[in-house]
């Protein structure tokens, strides 16, 4: 019961969306059955929609608990509703930060629920489509491995690169190459450990799983350079059958991200958008991003670790 009373704390969180709109006077209370208010707070009224609204948020509910739920649901909703009348009180709702936070929240709301109904649920991939992704992707299935891995973060101007570059093929050792780095008086941080190969990006898994352990390869990183040397590996396939709910999520969720990014595009086709001043830039980076043919691949790396991650981290 702790856990469960832990988990549904979190709720006052999520019944903020929930309840600011609800406030009703006495007035309006005989619009709707007694069935239907689930408690009062100093004559407001709190509805069994809030609290189904919010057990409808709780992921993996069993029905088992949804009576002690629900229970914890209302008294959140109360502990809540306390809080927004003393902060109503106290005018906070006038607050230009809390203002712009409710707004905020309005926007992102209003924009989810656009993209919801507008894309709908992705069509399930068919077997072919998901064959040919595990046959195209040996290094995260059928040749997967689990990765011992050495990490040298290299903070360095980009004028530095070709050179730390070329002292790392030079260097016998990786002793010797951090001494170099240290005599350029480049800041270093060194870190170890052990990844299976979903937890990688895909930018570089391909040729991590060519490597023979021992090599190192040598990649950019937003300050400067990214040192990865293969300690060792051991090969922990996984098969078809395995594989086949995390890449239909995966091939689901691109799938998704690629109609949002039409739809997205279309509504910018037929709008009048202006950036200002000092954000006039930012029009001319948009359109300098948008040329390449697939904008959409930059985020598709992150999204198959995310969900290929999770799908085998369940066969575990």
């Amino acid at each position: 019961m702790q856990g469960l009373k832990k988990l549904y704390l979190s709720l006052l969180i999520v019944a903020l969306m929930v309840g600011c709109g609800d406030k009703k006077d006495g007035a309006a209370a005989g619009e709707k059955g007694p069935t239907q208010v689930a408690a009062k707070v100093n004559g407001t009224e709190l509805t069994v929609h809030q609290i189904n609204y919010a057990l409808q948020r709780i992921p993996n509910l069993d029905k088992d608990q949804s009576t002690a739920a629900s229970l914890q649901v209302v008294r959140n909703l109360v502990d809540q509703e306390l809080l927004v009348q003393k902060a109503v009180e106290d005018k906070l709702d006038r607050d230009p930060t809390v203002v712009q936070s409710l707004d905020a929240a309005r926007r992102q709301i209003l924009a989810e629920a656009y993209m919801g109904r507008k894309l709908g649920t992705p069509a399930e991939p068919s077997d072919a489509e998901v064959s040919d992704y595990f046959n195209k992707h040996p290094e995260l299935f059928s040749n997967r491995k689990v990765y011992r891995l050495q990490e040298i973060s290299i903070k360095a101007p980009k004028d530095k690169h070709d050179a730390i570059r070329a002292q790392m093929g030079a260097s016998k050792t990786l002793n010797d190459f951090g001494a170099w780095l240290k005599a350029e008086n480049l800041p270093v941080k060194a870190a170890q450990g052990v990844k299976p190969a979903e937890q990688l990006p895909l930018q570089i898994l391909p040729q991590l799983a060519k490597m023979a352990d021992g090599q190192a390869m040598v990649v950019n990183a937003p300050d400067g350079l990214l040192v990865i040397v293969l300690a060792g590996s051991q090969v922990q396939p996984v098969t078809m059958e395995q594989a086949k709910p995390a890449i239909t999520r995966l091939l689901q969720t691109q799938t998704r991200q690629k109609a949002a990014k039409a739809e997205l595009d279309a509504l910018k086709a037929a709008a009048k958008i202006e950036y200002v001043g000092e954000f006039a830039s930012a029009g001319k980076e948009e359109a300098a991003a948008a040329a390449p043919a697939e904008p959409a691949a930059v985020a598709e790396p992150a999204a198959d670790a995310d969900a290929i991650s999770k799908g085998i981290s369940g066969l575990k």
